[in-house]
């Protein structure tokens, strides 16, 4: 009996350690959550600035690239794509549904594609679906570290391709909903179709007055094509890191209940051995008294 009180207290203590561990994961979740839709949000002034100062170029000297769907048919363009995973695990199944989802979209696509994973985990799942990246990158741990990864994937495609290049660039990855709820997405970077030419030449100026568009636009385009692949690619970084934050703060959530019902199952186990032993005790000493009493009439 005492041995198996005594295995009762120590499972009650891990399973006390355990949840512990759980509820620190539950924080730092929690709060990650925060910084990277943050981060979304704080981008969207910069974003709609890139986009006015395409829209200035485009008015003036028009889109640099076409629509593949005007070009001379399928397999004119070769296509590259971004997928975002995670590179730790508690995450349910984050990166089971966006590989199988970039796996459903880049299986139909005419032409093999190019892709990156960015993730340990996602890189893995592509694998074993047949789909062999051609890199693989690690997650950021902070908002911070964002920029240089996305710097480093630019410069990785920069090198494969070029922005004349007539390729399709996507990016898969997972967008936040309401709650801890996320969804799989796609968005088209490249080509510059003829809608996305002509939804940035509609956009208005926000004063009467018309920029000046420098060096004949050539080398403006350019740049500000590359702060639009930079601010795309960091804002689906971003959001794929709030849904995976989403995602473990879930998990933790229904390991902190499942926890705390073992604990409960434990702690009833525990009290009713305890007070089996406490009984046992009692009787043996009633008995004991008992039998001295018996003796001394």
């Amino acid at each position: 009996m005492i041995k198996s009180t005594s295995s009762l207290r120590g499972k009650i203590a891990d399973a006390k350690d355990l949840l512990s561990v759980v509820r620190t994961m539950k924080a730092v979740a929690a709060s990650s959550i925060g910084q990277y839709e943050h981060s979304v949000v704080a981008l969207q002034d910069y974003y709609h600035a890139v986009e006015l100062g395409l829209s200035a170029c485009f008015k003036e000297r028009g889109a640099m690239h076409v629509d593949p769907k005007n070009g001379d048919g399928p397999g004119k363009f070769s296509v590259s794509a971004i997928v975002f995973g995670s590179d730790q695990g508690l995450v349910g199944q984050f990166n089971d549904e966006i590989a199988d989802y970039a796996g459903r979209a880049l299986s139909a696509m005419p032409s093999r594609p190019s892709v990156w994973a960015v993730g340990e985990r996602v890189h893995v799942r592509l694998t074993d679906m047949g789909i062999i990246p051609t890199g693989v990158f690690a997650l950021p741990n902070s908002v911070k570290s964002i920029t240089p990864l996305v710097g480093r994937i630019l410069l990785e495609r920069e090198e494969r391709y070029s922005l004349d290049t007539e390729t399709e660039l996507f990016i898969f990855h997972n967008r936040p909903m309401s709650g801890a709820v996320y969804a799989p997405t796609k968005q088209r970077l490249l080509p510059l179709d003829a809608y996305w030419h002509r939804e940035l030449v509609n956009i208005p100026w926000p004063t009467q007055n018309l920029p000046e568009v420098m060096d004949t636009g050539t080398a403006t385009l350019r740049a500000l094509l590359r702060e639009y692949l930079f601010v795309s690619i960091f804002r689906a970084c971003a959001e794929s890191l709030a849904s995976e934050n989403a995602s473990r703060l879930a998990a933790m959530e229904h390991s902190e209940k499942n926890i705390g019902e073992i604990l409960e199952e434990l702690n009833g186990s525990y009290h009713r051995l305890r007070q089996r032993d406490i009984d046992e005790e009692l009787f043996d000493v009633v008995s004991g008294f008992e039998a001295l009493s018996m003796e001394d009439e």
